[in-house]
């Protein structure tokens, strides 16, 4: 069975403004996808930006961390050098 000329043409049309179209949908969503990484990538830079002028806060901190930490032990020694000292102190006392 064979369609007539004139529907096929119709056809034919309706399929190219369809792809037409498709393609119109196609283009814009590319370009809200475009304007989306623009903003992705100037936010990262923004971001990036920030966390360099905070690095030398943040290696402050690094180093202040450290020193708590040996201070910490520092009076964990200090403790435990104190107890003994007590404890020779009430044996001594004890004589």
């Amino acid at each position: 069975m064979r369609l007539p000329r004139k529907t096929l043409e119709v056809a034919t049309s309706e399929d190219y403004k369809l792809l037409e179209n498709m393609n119109k949908l196609t283009s814009l969503k590319y370009l809200e996808m475009k304007d989306i990484a623009i903003n992705i990538s100037r936010n990262l830079k923004d971001l990036n930006q920030k966390y360099a002028g905070l690095q030398p806060y943040l290696d402050q901190i690094n180093v202040i961390e450290e020193q708590v930490a040996a201070l910490e032990q520092a009076a964990y020694k200090l403790d435990a050098y104190s107890k003994k000292l007590e404890a020779k102190y009430k044996k001594l006392e004890k004589r």
